[in-house]
C-alpha cells in the first residue's frame, strides 16, 4: 500500500505514519518541514495555508492507494487538497471528531453515527472547531465521494506524542508529589482512544475499503478515572496523594471540568455524555483497544524523552487547574475524617 499523511509528525498523524511502517506500506508525509517524520517516509513540504502551498504535491507524480488528513482549520483547505488528489488516490481518510455532533449529546443510550450534526461547508473560513471539522468531512465527500470517503470521528485522544497536553497534565502534575485534587467518583467509566489503537483501525479500515462515518473511541467503562490516575502515580514512580473528591465540591471550588481537570466529567449532568458514546460500529469492524498502563506507561516515557513539556500548540491554552485553586478546593482540613466531600487514599 503506498499511503500518503497530509501532516505525520505530530500525535496522531505521528502515530499513522508509525502504524504503516511497521505494516511495510510505502509513506509520503506532506507537512511544512518544521519537524522530520520518522526515517523511511518520504517527505515533501509545502504550507497549505498559502496559495501555493500544495505545488509539491501537484507537482508530484505519485498515486496512492490512500490519504490521511488531519487538517483541524478551515474546511477550504481540504477541499482544495481531496479536488487535487481526487483521481491521484483510491480512498480519503479524514480525521474528524465527535464535535461534529449537535451539542447536547444525549446523555443516555450513547451517542452513535446517526446523530443531528452540526451546519457546515466545505468551502468556508476557519470558524469553531465543530464547524471546520464538519466542514472538512464535506470537503472530503465533495473530493471523492460517499464511497471513497472514510470519515473517522474520534473522541478524546491520548497516547504518545499527545501535543493537546491532558494526558502529560496528569503525568507532570501527579510526578510533583504531594496532595493531588483527583475528581471523582473514583470508580466513573471513562472513555478515549489511543492514538495508537486509532492509526491501527485506521489503517486496517483503509486495507478494507470501509467507507463513512466511524465514532472512534474505546467502550465505555475501558478504563476508570481511579485506574487512570493510579497508573499515572505507578508510571512516575510517585509517591503523590491522590485524594478523592465529590464533583461538587470541584464545581463548588469554580473548577472547570474537562479542561482545567482534564479528561474529567461530572457523572450527572449534560458533559457525562463524553464517556458513553456508542462505538458498536467500529468495535464491529476491528477496533481494539490497548490496557490503559500501557497507554500511560507508553506517554510517559515519551514525555521524559523529550524534556517533561508538551510541544505547545499555537492558539491553545494548555489544559491543567491553576495551583491556587488546586489548593483552594483541597482546603485546610483535607485529612481530616470530618471534611466533606473529601477522601484521602494513601500512597501504596
Amino acid at each position: 500500500m503506498k499511503l500518503l499523511v497530509l501532516g505525520g509528525t505530530e500525535f496522531v498523524g505521528r502515530a499513522v505514519v508509525e502504524a504503516a511502517l511497521e505494516r511495510g506500506w510505502e509513506v509520503t508525509a506532506f507537512n511544512r518541514g518544521n519537524r522530520q517524520p520518522p526515517p523511511d517516509v518520504r517527505s515533501l513540504h509545502g504550507d497549505r495555508t498559502s496559495p501555493d502551498g500544495l505545488a509539491a504535491l501537484a507537482a508530484d507524480d505519485t498515486r496512492w492507494d490512500a490519504v490521511v488528513d488531519t487538517w483541524t482549520g478551515a474546511p477550504k483547505t481540504v477541499l482544495e487538497t481531496s479536488r487535487l488528489l481526487k483521481d491521484r488516490a483510491e480512498r480519503y481518510a479524514y480525521i474528524s471528531t465527535r464535535s461534529v455532533y449537535t451539542w447536547p449529546w444525549p446523555t443516555l443510550g450513547g451517542l452513535a453515527e446517526d446523530g443531528p450534526v452540526v451546519e457546515g461547508a466545505a468551502d468556508a473560513e476557519a470558524t469553531d472547531y465543530a464547524a471546520n471539522k464538519r466542514g472538512g468531512e464535506l470537503a472530503a465527500l465533495e473530493g471523492f465521494g460517499v464511497d471513497r470517503t472514510l470519515l473517522v470521528r474520534a473522541g478524546l485522544i491520548l497516547g504518545p506524542y499527545e501535543n493537546v497536553g491532558r494526558l502529560p497534565y496528569w503525568l507532570t502534575r501527579i510526578a510533583r508529589g504531594g496532595e493531588v485534587l483527583a475528581p471523582g467518583p473514583r470508580e466513573m467509566p471513562v472513555q478515549y482512544i489511543d492514538a495508537r489503537d486509532l492509526a491501527d483501525w485506521l489503517l486496517g479500515a483503509l486495507d478494507k475499503g470501509l467507507s463513512g462515518p466511524y465514532d472512534l473511541a474505546g467502550p465505555p467503562g475501558h478504563a476508570t478515572m481511579g485506574e487512570l490516575l493510579e497508573r499515572c502515580r505507578e508510571a512516575t514512580g510517585s509517591t503523590a496523594e491522590l485524594c478523592w473528591t465529590d464533583p461538587e465540591a470541584i464545581l463548588a471550588a469554580g473548577i472547570e471540568p474537562w479542561t482545567e481537570l482534564p479528561v474529567w466529567a461530572p457523572p450527572d449532568g449534560e458533559l457525562s455524555c463524553v464517556h458513553r458514546g456508542d462505538v458498536s460500529r467500529a468495535l464491529a469492524t476491528g477496533l481494539t483497544c490497548r490496557p490503559v498502563d500501557e497507554t500511560v506507561a507508553d506517554t510517559w516515557r515519551w514525555l521524559t524523552s523529550i524534556g517533561g513539556r508538551v510541544p505547545e500548540r499555537p492558539g491553545r491554552t494548555a489544559p491543567g487547574v491553576p495551583a491556587d485553586k488546586e489548593a483552594a478546593a483541597l482546603g485546610a482540613n483535607l485529612n481530616s475524617p470530618s471534611s466533606e466531600g473529601i477522601s484521602s487514599v494513601e500512597p501504596g
